[in-house]
């Protein structure tokens, strides 16, 4: 490896050079044990700095896993919650015996040269200003899913990333799925025959009840958790877990799980555009007055040029063709393949063979910081993740349009109805000092 160049050098000189062998995943384990004495030593030139953004739940996930790489280095950790930025600073310390940097505000941490990528874990509502502030600032990007809250944030964070040549990772880690990739191989393959018919689904417990105004926590920036959402009174059925029900932060089970499940039918499709989205449900298992906005039952058709896809959100844990609470499946000429998070089933109209297991288990993270030195596209890349999170977005659009509606996916534009993009899941007014940067896809 004499004529490797250091990742510092590389970043410095736009990537021009070639670098040898990648990163070192082998190392995934390594917090597991009880010293770190063992970890590989991965010079200082080598080292990738990152910072997080949003250290609950996932974000703390996500920075816990990080640091099982030896070749990460925690500089820097972002959370409105004082307790959790706490634990996230002591966490990092035990890791590296030393501090990070710890902050309320993001921006300090795009304002660090020396930060290489960041890890956005925060609600979806607050996923485009730090992902297109990073791009701007010269870092790669590791970003929770569904990449956006509508789909014009989601335009100009791809558009963002393609101006600037950022490496992107969004963490829909089941593209890093043996089984799943298994199943999509057979699906392109042709081996199935003709699929005309494609669906997928997920289920959750409805309702949230009546949950009256109370002062936010005394450790909660709670101005700055709602950032560019709408200026409303805190209450705990919110934060921490629960903005995924309300329009203002997220975008229900469509896009919480069809982020998922109806990205492997478009990736086994090969297919992402759809030319007209339909949907139906509404609150139909939980009280009128809950305070829960999206729908608890929701179906949706998509119509594609050579098939159709039924995407449904329902209440119970039973999905199609004895699928579990959640899965994608493909019908074709000579059998319905299903696959979930447990592995793939196929039922063949005759004598016809199923997948086989050949793809093993990636590492999703590995992966990003593999194509961060050689500056290639991750397995979650942010264009077709965009295309994915744009169409769980259309089908929120036409229950909340009450209408179908018809899609120019090439420009990203609703055909005929001007009024549907101005239906929160297109686009919304940032409330101010917020403002969204726009930057065009192509």
């Amino acid at each position: 490896m004499t004529n490797r160049i250091s990742r510092r050098q590389f970043l410095e000189t736009g990537g021009k050079a070639a670098l040898g062998v990648g990163l070192g995943m082998a190392v995934a384990d390594a917090l597991a044990t009880s010293t770190y004495a063992q970890e590989p030593k991965v010079p200082a030139s080598e080292k990738i700095s990152v910072g997080v953004i949003g250290v609950g739940g996932m974000g703390g996930g996500n920075m816990g896993d990080f640091m099982k790489h030896a070749e990460v280095e925690v500089a820097a950790v972002c959370d409105v919650h004082q307790g959790r930025l706490n634990w996230a600073a002591d966490t990092v310390d035990k890791k590296y015996g030393r501090k990070p940097m710890a902050v309320k505000d993001f921006r300090r941490i795009m304002d660090r040269k020396d930060i290489d990528a960041v890890v956005i874990g925060t609600p979806d509502h607050w996923h485009a200003l730090p992902f297109i502030y990073a791009c701007e600032t010269g870092k790669d990007v590791f970003c929770e899913k569904p990449i956006s809250h509508n789909i014009v944030e989601g335009q100009a964070m791809l558009g963002a990333a393609k101006h600037y040549n950022r490496v992107i990772q969004i963490n829909t880690w089941q593209r890093s799925s043996g089984h799943f990739q298994d199943a999509i191989d057979f699906v392109r393959s042709g081996k199935m025959g003709k699929v005309s018919v494609c669906r997928a689904w997920t289920f959750r417990f409805a309702g949230l009840g009546k949950n009256p105004p109370k002062p936010p926590p005394p450790d909660l920036d709670w101005d700055f958790w709602l950032g560019p959402a709408p200026k409303v009174p805190y209450h705990d059925k919110i934060d921490p877990f629960e903005w995924r029900w309300y329009f203002d932060y997220g975008s229900g089970l469509t896009g919480d799980w069809g982020v998922h499940v109806i990205d492997f039918v478009l990736l086994g499709m090969n297919a992402w555009h759809p030319l007209e989205v339909a949907s139906y449900g509404g609150k139909l298992r939980c009280a009128p007055d809950d305070d829960q906005q999206t729908p608890d039952t929701q179906i949706a058709i998509f119509k594609f040029p050579n098939f159709v896809m039924h995407w449904e959100v329902h209440w119970a844990d039973d999905g199609f063709d004895g699928g579990g609470s959640h899965g994608s499946e493909w019908i074709g000429e000579k059998g319905k393949l299903i696959v979930d998070r447990g592995g793939v089933k196929w039922m063949p109209f005759g004598d016809y063979p199923g997948p086989e297991r050949k793809n093993p288990y990636g590492d999703h993270i590995g992966d990003f910081l593999e194509n961060i030195k050689t500056r290639g596209k991750c397995r979650s890349d942010i264009e077709t993740m965009y295309y994915t999170t744009a169409a769980c977005h259309l089908a929120n659009l036409a229950y909340l349009r009450g209408k179908s509606i018809k899609w120019d996916g090439q420009k990203g534009v609703v055909v005929g109805d001007r009024k549907a993009m101005d239906v929160q899941s297109y686009r919304r007014e940032y409330r101010k000092p917020w403002k969204l940067p726009m930057y065009k896809m192509a």
